[in-house]
């Protein structure tokens, strides 16, 4: 059987978390190579931050990751370099288009989003566990 959890230092984890990000105002502009650009650089970033994307899949309007991180990381940070970069090169790229959408410069995804751990086991599963402990 495969390990399924990491290793480093002293730690042992398995964390993963589905995010889901929204173009600002619900806009179908994730589409036409916006979709692959977004995608081509939320992987690059998971490769500079040893994140690793297990899934990814746009609509127009919004984005589907599935991505396994450290203890060290917090999803929230995660979710704020995704954001903050991609919207940079998109406007670096994209500013003809972005500018007929957004009357703001520098905004692309709206300012929620949507982020939920994924385990291994069901929560039911680990409530038992714990309360067959001691």
């Amino acid at each position: 059987m495969q390990n399924r959890y990491e290793r480093k230092d002293r730690r042992k984890y398995n964390l993963k978390a589905h995010i889901v990000l929204v173009a600002k105002y619900r806009k179908a502009l994730l589409q036409y190579g916006i979709d692959d650009f977004v995608k081509r650089a939320i992987i690059y970033l998971a490769k500079q931050n040893n994140w690793d994307i297990i899934a990814m899949e746009t609509d127009k309007d919004h984005i589907h990751l599935l991505l396994e991180y450290d203890t060290t990381e917090r999803v929230c940070d995660i979710i704020s370099i995704i954001k903050q970069r991609t919207t940079y090169w998109l406007w670096i790229h994209y500013r003809d288009v972005l500018s007929r959408q957004y009357w703001k410069k520098n905004i692309f995804w709206s300012d929620g989003y949507f982020a939920c751990s994924v385990g291994e086991v069901s929560s039911a599963t680990i409530e038992k566990y714990i309360a067959e402990q001691g």
